[in-house]
């Protein structure tokens, strides 16, 4: 049992070094457009807690009477 954990590990280590890809070389480092993924993170969290807070007594509403309707 153990050889075959060590043997799963070893082949799930394999597969998945072969899919990363290598590092880039020192001349062709692309960071990345980190401040834009950071703006759009925020600008979603905060129209998903606007849309949350306009729906939110409509959603209470139609959970308190599903509720309801299963309760006897």
């Amino acid at each position: 049992m153990r050889n075959r954990l060590i043997a799963s590990f070893l082949l799930t280590a394999a597969v998945l070094r072969a899919h990363v890809p290598a590092a880039p070389s020192d001349d062709h480092r692309e960071r990345g457009d980190v401040p834009g993924w950071v703006m759009i993170t925020l600008m979603s969290a905060v129209l998903v807690a606007a849309l949350l807070a306009i729906a939110a007594p409509a959603l209470e509403g139609l959970f308190n009477e599903a509720i309801n309707r299963v309760s006897p």
